[in-house]
């Protein structure tokens, strides 16, 4: 296997973005759009890895380097084209032998079964020094279109600016993803010009470099959605919903039901195992994994929570971050879980919030009950036993640890700690006065 580095060029300003954030900050499916482009690099086992920004994008470079040890990075200090932003690139590849593959940083749907086939092609066809990723596109467009002859080898790459009218007709598009070797790469950068509508040094005029050193280009063809580009907020939307809907096909065919998959949102970081249903108008975020047999009703919103085996789900359930939801526990309408551990077979079914709490198995937690876990300082732990149970309305003001088996009254305030079987009354005793509301009344009235 030949020896792969990439570059990843990220240095665009993004403007139709309209956004303080950078544009490959920007996510789909809770992933920045350049950390879905590393990844598609890394699973095709590179030697180099480079990520080419702006002098101001430090914030990028400081992301990036938290997430990947094997990034380098690359900084073009002035937008002067792609061939320009490769050039940056060049000091950190001056001992690299091998292909040097070039993708975009805002193509967020790109994997390594898009990337993979030009490297095969340079393998297979070592005549070839160059291949371009390229797509059917038959929509009028601005990408860049591929003269392409009979043998199937890109002799041009015509940006749409400089394109002429019998140019425009091409259907044949290029992705901005190509693969060089990297002794012909870095012989022909010095070469490109920037005589052309923009004023920059196109990367696409390597092609011709190539042919004028009687040397070719292959061409490899792709579903123009795994290469869409990411340059606005509606964009970002496709981009979104292409991604969900490649995660829900995904899920689908490896035994999930969802039974209206439209309205039904993953992260690309989400686990679901077989046989788990899910009903319409969830949201799954980050961090998330649900065993065999979990049922997810609708309106739930889960993230960073663990669920186990033939658990039930909602609906208009909350689940957030350090939640662990143990085999066949329930947590219905209404309810809300923040770093909490629900027991085996523990019910929380209505109106309910818990957190920083550990919940025994069986336990039974009532209608309305609420762990004041804060105090406006710090958060604060609630222990609940196995086998309680928790009355209806009730307040356990944390710390307090509830024993095995004890019962709650409804509408206690629990503040001190409940020992195990024992019963916790915290409430004041009920009060009759006879005709006191009558009089109230009448009193009014006479007002």
């Amino acid at each position: 296997m030949v020896d792969l580095a990439f570059v990843i060029l990220a240095a665009g300003k993004g403007t139709r973005m309209r956004s303080a954030l950078p544009k490959v900050m920007h996510k789909v499916g809770g992933k920045h759009l350049l950390f879905n482009v590393i990844d598609a690099a890394l699973l095709c086992n590179p030697k180099k890895l480079v990520v080419v920004t702006a002098p101001l994008m430090e914030s990028v470079r400081e992301t990036t380097s938290k997430h990947y040890s094997l990034v380098e990075h690359a900084i073009q200090h002035e937008q002067l084209g792609t061939g320009d932003a490769v050039k940056a690139a060049e000091l950190l590849l001056q001992d690299f032998k091998g292909i040097v593959v070039v993708l975009c940083g805002d193509t967020p749907l790109v994997r390594a079964e898009t990337i993979l086939p030009l490297v095969e092609l340079l393998q297979h066809q070592p005549h070839l020094s160059m291949a371009v990723l390229g797509m059917e596109v038959t929509q009028a467009n601005a990408y860049g279109r591929l003269v392409v002859n009979k043998n199937q080898e890109v002799e041009r790459i015509v940006e749409t600016k400089d394109a002429s009218d019998t140019q425009r007709q091409i259907t044949t598009c290029n992705s901005g993803i190509m693969a060089v070797d990297s002794e012909v790469l870095f012989a022909l950068l010095p070469k490109l010009q920037n005589k052309n509508a923009s004023g920059e040094f196109y990367l696409t005029d390597l092609v011709g470099l190539v042919k004028s050193e009687c040397k070719l280009c292959g061409l490899v063809l792709t579903e123009a959605e795994s290469v869409m580009g990411v340059n606005s907020r509606y964009e970002l939307s496709i981009a979104e919903n292409l991604l969900q809907n490649r995660l829900r096909r995904g899920f689908m065919d490896n035994g999930v039901t969802l039974i209206d998959p439209e309205t039904v949102y993953f992260s690309q970081d989400t686990k679901i195992a077989q046989d788990v249903i899910i009903h319409p108008n969830v949201i799954i975020g980050q961090g998330v994994a649900i065993a065999e047999g979990v049922e997810i009703k609708s309106f739930s919103h889960i993230e960073g929570a663990v669920i186990h085996r033939n658990a039930i789900i909602g609906p208009f359930a909350r689940l957030r971050p350090k939640t662990i939801i143990e085999e066949s526990a329930h947590v219905g309408n209404f309810v809300e879980l923040k770093a909490t551990h629900l027991g085996k077979g523990a019910k929380a079914n209505h109106l309910s919030y818990l957190g920083d709490s550990v919940v025994g198995e069986k336990a039974n937690i009532g209608a309305g009950t609420i762990t004041c876990n804060y105090d406006g300082f710090a958060k604060h732990k609630t222990t609940i036993g196995k086998g309680a149970f928790i009355g209806s309305n009730t307040a356990l003001v944390a710390p307090v640890s509830i024993g095995e088996g004890a019962i709650i009254a409804a509408g206690s305030v629990i503040t001190d700690d409940v020992s195990e079987n024992a019963m916790g009354i915290a409430r004041s005793k009920q009060v009759e006065k006879s005709d006191w509301a009558r009089d109230f009344r009448e009193t009014k009235f006479r007002s």
